[in-house]
């Protein structure tokens, strides 16, 4: 039996975009929706204007939520309307449905059920994109692997995305985030459900979109959002559902680490103020705890990293009827 396919299109400020957007989307998306995010632009009633395609179906948030929000919303229709694999697209021409066969495949074959793009992969078409934006989003990779626990993933924030029903039906979409961070922010909650999450190569399109995304404005929100979904993800993954000796290895390590720099200090400045060396008992109590803390803490992390999801929830087609977003 053939999957049914649809595809979600957040809508803000893309009017001049979205008519050539929603003409390429092929023939195996059964169900495109168009979301106008309150738009000022009013872009849903310029598509029911000038589009005839019976696919189409347009959904007004009666206020901005945000990217995040307005994914939701067609998140929630997709699944209500009995869709397979919900595939989301930004609505400012960068992602090509041409590419859409790449992303839907490897939840096709059960390979995963959580796929995005990644722009990082050809260099020939990185040269493209703004410095600033190559190092930002090199260094919210790392910190978003951190966060989320997706050690293989790269380019965090890159909006194409396409996920199986049956990862979708069990994510809380109530409670993630609504606004820019919500790719980042969707990765912790698959995450939580054990969802098998994996990257599509895709090649960096700018043109003359303008990015409402200004990450100087956005790092504070950013780096809170991170620290919270990190410390989330531990206490849920290796304290409440689960303990084994990675959950020893972080907290023995971490205290331990924090002892010998903390103690390190305090005896460092007694010996600049009183111009007397410390004992090399006194540097060893010091100096044995941050390497010891530290080598546990090296122990977890290889740990974490490969404990990544490895079996997609796709795989299994009992679904629980009772689970509602």
């Amino acid at each position: 039996m053939s999957k049914k396919i649809a595809v979600v299109i957040p809508c803000y400020k893309v009017k001049i975009f979205i008519l050539p957007l929603l003409s390429a989307i092929g023939s195996e998306v059964s169900t495109i929706y168009v979301v106008d995010d309150k738009c000022p632009e009013e872009t849903g009633k310029w598509v029911e204007r000038n589009i005839t395609d019976a696919r189409i179906k347009v959904i007004y948030n009666t206020e901005n939520q945000g990217v995040g929000g307005a994914t939701i919303a067609g998140y929630r229709q997709a699944l209500e309307d009995g869709a397979d694999i919900v595939v989301k697209l930004d609505g400012d021409g960068q992602m090509s449905p041409a590419l859409l066969p790449a992303f839907v495949k490897p939840i096709l074959s059960g390979a995963a059920d959580y796929v995005k793009g990644n722009r990082f992969f050809y260099l020939h078409s990185l040269v493209k994109m703004p410095v600033g934006r190559v190092i930002g989003n090199a260094l919210l990779s790392f910190i978003t692997k951190v966060s989320s626990g997706y050690w293989n993933i790269f380019d965090p924030t890159n909006g194409y995305t396409a996920i199986h029903r049956t990862a979708l039906a069990l994510l809380p979409l109530s409670k993630i985030h609504k606004g820019y961070f919500f790719e980042s922010d969707i990765l912790l909650h698959l995450n939580l459900i054990k969802a098998v999450v994996s990257d599509v190569q895709m090649e960096a399109v700018y043109g003359s979109e303008v990015s409402n995304l200004k990450f100087t404005h956005n790092i504070v929100p950013f780096a809170r959002g991170h620290v919270r979904n990190f410390f989330r993800r531990i206490f849920y993954n290796y304290y409440l559902h689960n303990f084994t000796i990675a959950s020893i290895e972080l907290l023995l390590g971490a205290a331990l680490l924090l002892f010998g720099i903390v103690f390190g200090i305090e005896q460092w400045i007694k010996s600049d103020s009183s111009g007397v060396a410390a004992s090399a008992g006194t540097v060893m109590l010091s100096a044995m705890p941050i390497i010891i803390g530290f080598q546990m803490l090296l122990a977890f992390l290889n740990y974490d990293t490969q404990s990544m999801p490895k079996t997609p929830l796709c795989l299994n087609n009992e679904e629980n009827p009772s689970l509602k977003a």
